[in-house]
């Protein structure tokens, strides 16, 4: 389900360009975007603080531990760029970096196996990516087609771990000034992966006469907007996010890498306020429930998961600042 989600994200990145255009021709494909928020940034930096919580877990399907985390804190840097581009524009090569330092504190910890209770020092975890991406932009069927073929590659403060990639196909299945359809299809090259090929759609449709829209993405996220004060932009609505990162554990019963991957379900308003045509800021809060945490083997399926835990409801607040090297007036 992670590496579903980010390449989601990836595809309908492409995907969004599309949306802001106003002509249905392929050479208008390229053309950078108007918008005041483009879904594409050249630099993003976040910082994420979420509230304590309580949280319970097994261990090969045993009780294991509960306890509490008093505080959970993430950084996230993101770089973006497209570095080719045929003259047709219909051909574009991007490359991206993140990198992400996440934080945990906790109160007492009580383990089930030999009834005592402790406390942990505070954990420090770093994670790294980049990517290389191919978007071919074309027509079928008189419809705008879009074909992404990208490949990743992460890993922690002991170097690289995983190699990872996947493949796409999107048509466009209608777009007016007010509605834009899409439907598509996602291969997966992980093994990882649960399900290896996984259908997209999405919906953008903004309201008559109204300053609302809808966006709808399947399965990310689910968003009401509307313009608020000259240069800013209101949100309300859910989003399903991934977290994961590495773990070189050396212990009785796990030995070796094991990759945590973690889905949370954030509810909430987002402001975005739009500074100059470059500079955009965003601050969002609400409440996140962690759906899934679960550990495995490095490379294993997360299914054949051998930590599981449950994690209490908790508040959150994200502030973030990106700047876009290519946005015009």
């Amino acid at each position: 389900m992670k590496s579903r989600i980010i390449s989601v994200l990836i595809v309908f990145t492409s995907l969004h360009t599309i949306a802001q255009e106003k002509e249905p021709g392929i050479k208008t494909f390229g053309k950078a975007l108007v918008d005041k928020f483009p879904t594409t940034r050249t630099f993003d930096v976040q910082y994420e603080q979420l509230g304590p919580s309580n949280y319970n877990s097994d261990l090969f399907g045993n009780n294991f531990e509960r306890g509490r985390i008093e505080s959970h804190n993430r950084f996230k840097a993101a770089f973006n760029l497209p570095f080719y581009a045929s003259k047709s524009k219909q051909f574009v090569l991007t490359t991206s970096l993140r990198y992400k330092y996440e934080t945990y504190e906790f109160g007492d910890i009580y383990n089930y196996t030999s009834m005592q209770t402790y406390s942990r020092d505070r954990q420090e975890l770093h994670l790294w990516g980049g990517s290389l991406s191919a978007t071919y932009m074309t027509s079928l069927f008189k419809k705008p087609v879009i074909y992404n073929a990208t490949a990743t590659v992460d890993g922690d403060e002991d170097g690289f771990q995983r190699l990872k990639g996947f493949a796409s196909a999107v048509i466009v299945l209608k777009r007016t000034p007010s509605t834009t359809i899409t439907l598509g299809a996602l291969a997966l090259l992980d093994p990882s992966s649960i399900v290896p090929v996984t259908p997209l759609f999405s919906v953008n449709h903004k309201f008559n006469n109204s300053k609302w829209d809808m966006d709808f993405i399947l399965p990310q996220r689910l968003l009401f907007r509307r313009e608020l004060l000259e240069n800013g932009r209101i949100s309300f609505g859910t989003e399903l996010n991934t977290e994961s990162f590495y773990l070189n554990l050396n212990t009785s019963n796990l030995n070796g890498v094991y990759e945590l991957n973690q889905l949370e379900l954030k509810s909430g308003i987002t402001y975005e306020y739009c500074f100059t045509p470059k500079i955009i800021a965003f601050v969002k809060g609400g409440v996140n429930n962690v759906v899934s945490a679960r550990i495995t083997e490095k490379g294993e399926r997360t299914n054949r998961y051998v930590y599981d835990q449950k994690e209490d409801a908790q508040g959150y607040v994200r502030i973030g600042v990106s700047y876009n090297l290519f946005q015009k007036k």
